[in-house]
């Protein structure tokens, strides 16, 4: 086969597609594109014959497949598209376009070169304002539906996964300022929890029983007792050394130097680590016990670069935690990290949780919703019924009658399965959202096809056509 030949095939069989759907073979409801056999065998004679798997594969006569299967009869349109009331007899025809779609158009009727009558195009089928009309017939199996443009509140997710971490301001460890020994400790192991003013171990501390005497020595010396500037130097050394408050009153009280002193918890939480053991000797600066209150933890996300604009501190945020499934925790944005991860290019953000029943764990990983959607209702439609080129944004408006206009709009904020509609719609206009694409194609056809019908370079026509009237939705303004 020549390479014009195969090209010419390629062409006519690729334009049978679009002369089925201008012809009024849409997709009709359920997306099926063939029609069955028996719904051929009930119409006209049929346009053209198309494989039975839907492939692309198309014939102008009857025609099997490899394995026996006859191809499928695609009909001609028939009278049952055209408006209730109205006879193609009492209009009048404009010109005679191509069968098979392709840029041919003629005044007067004509057959193709497989034999096939060329399609009458009447007056009114195409309009000199930007939109395209339907007849009910082809709405009706298009599956085209519409929804007028209301204001809406529309409620942007944006879902981050993170950890669990203790709040800095809520650790507590207990070291030696002196060189110390460890007496006893008490039944306290890494995991207990501990209330505020609970004895963990008995110290004995060289420094902290000089101290301790000196400090004694002065309140109760009949010198200096009563006079309230002297022993403050020794007091305030045995709060250098850390000694509790509690056991620096009960000195005050008791006037004697104990052996060993008593050392509390500090605070009410969980021991995260206890390094004491009976009988060992600490030097200034080891770390006995860690003690974390976790009544108040932190979850640290990581939130996509794109998502930062729409979050702020203070913002509310929904926290669940995978061992807690169904569970929510809920907490607010305190801390918006000033930094960007270069290699997953996510930011950090930090939320406060408050954590009564002590459920959320260090490490624990959660995954947070933060609601960055706008409290004011706002101008939307279905995010279905925006054509979008990537350059320009449009949708096609429902004018009654089978009539549909495509129009230009600037889009929003997304949310909910819609799109804020800045500019370009005002509310209660009626959206197409679905089959639009097929509309749109509709339109970009007719417009051509009607360049073609004024005259001139059919080539050149067709391209001046479809940029002037076919790219409505997806190209340019009406």
């Amino acid at each position: 086969m020549s390479k014009s030949r195969l090209i010419g095939t390629t062409a006519a069989l690729v334009a049978a597609v679009g002369a089925a759907l201008f012809a009024g073979s849409f997709l009709p409801a359920n997306g099926d594109p063939i029609l069955s056999a028996a719904n051929a065998a009930d119409t006209a004679a049929p346009l053209y014959y198309q494989d039975p798997d839907g492939k692309p594969l198309y014939s102008p006569t009857p025609k099997k497949t490899e394995d026996g299967r006859d191809y499928v009869a695609v009909p001609a349109p028939s009278d049952a598209d055209e408006p209730k009331g109205e006879h193609k007899a009492d209009r009048k025809i404009k010109y005679y376009r191509n069968p098979m779609g392709l840029p041919d158009t003629s005044p007067v009727p004509k057959k193709d070169s497989m034999g096939m009558d060329y399609i009458a195009v009447y007056d009114g089928d195409d309009s000199d304002d930007g939109s395209v009309k339907l007849s009910p017939g082809k709405i009706q199996r298009s599956g085209v539906k519409s929804e007028p443009a209301e204001l809406r509140r529309l409620r942007t997710l944006v879902r981050a996964p993170g950890t669990i971490q203790l709040d800095e301001r809520r650790i507590s460890v207990i070291a030696m300022r002196a060189e110390s020994f460890v007496q006893k400790v008490a039944d306290v192991t890494t995991g207990s929890r501990v209330t505020k003013g609970q004895s963990l171990m008995e110290i004995y501390s060289p420094a902290v029983s000089s101290a301790a005497a000196e400090y004694l020595a002065t309140i109760t010396s009949k010198t200096t007792a009563g006079i309230e500037p002297y022993g403050r130097g020794s007091r305030q050394r045995l709060v250098n050394l850390d000694v509790p408050e509690p056991v620096i009153a009960e000195m005050e009280k008791s006037h004697a130097v104990p052996i060993t002193i008593q050392w509390s918890s500090p605070r009410d939480g969980i021991v995260l680590q206890r390094n004491a053991i009976d009988g060992m000797r600490a030097q200034p600066g080891d770390i006995l016990f860690r003690i974390a209150d976790i009544s108040l933890v932190w979850a640290n996300v990581d939130v996509a670069e794109r998502d930062l604009g729409g979050i702020a501190v203070g913002q509310p945020v929904t926290v669940r935690a995978r061992s807690y499934p169904g569970r929510d925790f809920g907490g607010r944005i305190s801390v918006i990290y000033p930094q960007l991860n270069k290699e997953t290019r996510t930011a950090r953000i930090r939320i406060e949780l408050a954590n009564d029943d002590l459920a959320l764990l260090p490490d624990m990983y959660v995954d947070a919703a933060i609601d960055t959607g706008n409290p004011a209702p706002v101008l939307s439609v279905a995010e279905s019924a925006v054509l979008d080129t990537g350059s320009r944004q449009a949708v096609l408006v429902d004018k009654g009658q089978g009539r549909f206009e495509p129009r230009e709009v600037k889009l929003g904020r997304r949310g909910d399965g819609y799109v804020e509609i800045r500019d370009g719609l005002a509310e209660g206009d009626v959206i197409v959202t679905s089959a639009n694409f097929l509309i749109d194609a509709e339109s970009n056809l007719k417009a051509a096809l009607k360049g073609l019908a004024e005259g001139g370079n059919a080539q050149g026509t067709n391209a001046q056509g479809t940029d002037a009237h076919g790219g409505h939705a997806m190209g340019g303004k009406p």
